[in-house]
This record gives C-alpha cells, sequence and structure tokens, in this order.
C-alpha cells in the first residue's frame, strides 16, 4: 500500500528527478514550491514505483497531486484510489493537464470527471517578452520603469549578505498589508521565511531592488525544466512607483535570459492580482484540472 509522509529536505533528490521526467508546465512540479508551503498545507510525499505524487489539505479537502514519472501510470492511480477509499477521504487529484486528462480517460473510460477553475490557472510569459517590454501594449510598463529608473536604484543578485534586507523588508510589507492578520499573508510570510532559509539547499534564485540604499523589492524563482522557470515570491511596496515592473524585468534580463518561459503562477480569483498579470500578456493560461470520480 502507498505510504506519504511529511515532505523532507531529504526527499529532494528522488522527487525532483520524478517531477521532471515529463515536460510540465504548471508551478506544482517545482519540488520547493512544495517544501516552502509543507507546513501551511500539511504536505506528504509518496513515491508509487517510479511516479512521485504529493497530498496536502486546503480548506478541509485532501488532495493528490497528479503523479509525475514514467512508465504504466494505471497502477499509480489504482494505488490512490485504494489509498483514498482505505482513509475514507473523498479522491481528487489536482494540477492535471489537458494530455493527462485524455490519458485518464483511455486509461478509465468513465470513471473520472474533471474540472478547470479559472482562479488557478497558471500564467506562462515569454521571458523575451518581459526583458524587452516591446511595442505598443507594455507602453506603459516601461513608463513605470522609466521613472523608478529616475531614482538613485541598484539591481542585485540575492545571496547570504542581503538575506537580511529583504527579511526586513517583507516585514515592513507585511506591516502595510493586515500585519499578518490575515492568514494567507502570515502563510505566505512562513513560506519567504523558509524560501530564504533553504535558498541554496533548494536551488532558488533570485534578485533585489535597493532605492537610495534600501530594499524595495525583490523576487525568488526556482527551475521548473530546461526552458521554464517559475517566479515564486515577488515582493514590492505598492507606492513606489515601477518597482514591480522593474524587479520583474531585472530578474528576468540579469538571470533567467537563458530560458524561454517564466511561469508566474495563478491569480487565485484575486481581482487586483488578475488585472496585473494581464497586464504582462501571458502567452497562454495553463488549465490545470482537478479529477474526481464520478457518482
Amino acid at each position: 500500500m502507498v505510504t506519504f509522509h511529511p515532505i523532507t529536505l531529504e526527499d529532494q533528490r528522488w522527487m525532483k528527478e520524478l517531477l521532471g521526467k515529463q515536460r510540465r508546465f504548471s508551478c506544482e512540479y517545482c519540488f520547493g514550491n512544495h517544501f516552502i508551503w509543507r507546513n501551511t498545507y500539511q504536505e506528504q510525499a509518496a513515491r508509487i514505483g517510479d511516479y512521485a505524487t504529493v497530498m496536502l489539505e486546503s480548506e478541509g479537502v485532501k488532495r493528490f497531486l497528479y503523479p509525475a514519472g514514467e512508465g504504466d501510470l494505471r497502477p499509480v492511480v489504482e494505488e490512490l484510489l485504494r489509498y483514498a477509499e482505505e482513509q475514507r477521504i473523498p479522491f481528487r487529484m489536482f494540477s492535471a493537464s489537458k494530455e493527462d486528462v485524455e490519458e485518464l480517460e483511455t486509461l478509465f473510460p468513465g470513471k473520472f470527471r474533471f474540472s478547470c477553475d479559472r482562479d488557478f490557472m497558471d500564467y506562462i510569459y515569454r521571458v523575451e517578452d518581459l526583458i524587452q517590454l516591446p511595442g505598443r501594449k507594455y507602453h506603459g510598463k516601461r513608463n513605470h520603469i522609466a521613472r523608478f529608473r529616475d531614482s538613485d536604484w541598484a539591481f542585485e543578485e540575492l545571496s547570504d549578505s542581503n538575506f537580511q534586507d529583504c527579511l526586513e523588508m517583507n516585514r515592513r510589507w507585511c506591516k502595510q498589508n493586515g500585519n499578518c492578520q490575515q492568514d494567507d499573508i502570515r502563510a505566505e510570510r512562513c513560506a519567504v521565511a523558509q524560501s530564504f532559509r533553504y535558498f541554496h539547499e533548494l536551488g532558488f534564485f533570485g534578485g533585489l531592488l535597493r532605492q537610495d540604499g534600501r530594499v524595495v523589492a525583490y523576487t525568488i524563482g526556482e527551475q521548473l525544466n530546461e526552458e521554464t522557470v517559475v517566479v515564486h515570491i515577488e515582493k514590492a511596496f505598492g507606492e513606489i512607483q515601477g518597482a514591480y515592473p522593474a524587479i520583474n524585468q531585472e530578474f528576468l534580463k540579469n538571470l533567467c535570459s537563458g530560458y524561454t518561459y517564466v511561469n508566474r503562477e495563478e491569480d487565485l480569483g484575486i481581482p487586483g492580482l488578475r488585472r496585473a498579470k494581464l497586464s504582462y500578456h501571458p502567452v497562454f493560461l495553463h488549465e490545470k484540472y482537478e479529477v474526481m470520480l464520478n457518482d
């Protein structure tokens, strides 16, 4: 029977290997993403043959990450079905792609139903577009960045020497945004702390912007595959014009020019976040399906 255990740093070696076996665009196939949120969502990992999966809990509902690996998928799904039945929990898998849905329909005709929530689609952009910001559609972004560059500013790659400056900036950001009284901000602050604590071990990389010597923006990313980088954390002071588009551009220009795509994750249905992500003109929204048993 499949056995789940709390995710630890020791799981990184085998999980990254299996999570990377297939070309995927979903941010859920980054090991670091699961590791930094493991406490918030009570994340546990399991290896089933040559596949990896994760079980997490959100809003009282447990879900399995659509398995990633190689070989025959049927016995892997059957193991998860048995586990859900034995644990008396509803069977749910998340982050299945269109191709995964087609594969499940072939392997288990009529057994599952599928749903895709717009709030959880990942935004995929061309790195070169967000570096160059070409054409009229990016005119506003270029203007905002120009205003930011009118100040005394500097970009730095994240390193041990400036981690504390970023954490202090994050503390001030949280104070401006509810002082961690909201559950989501408190959870994100925990994920940020985990990101810096295990930054090197997780293979993270990132950059910051200073204005008049003070950190006003930073971002943290992780490689998903050879052509795609995922931005896990991005913070800037909203009152500083151009800080957000500037950190986005500088991070990609200085550290990600070798990638084709950047995944800036989902908008969670938050109107302001949706407007901001759409304003960068994604190449496409990556659809992620939830899989449930037919009644």
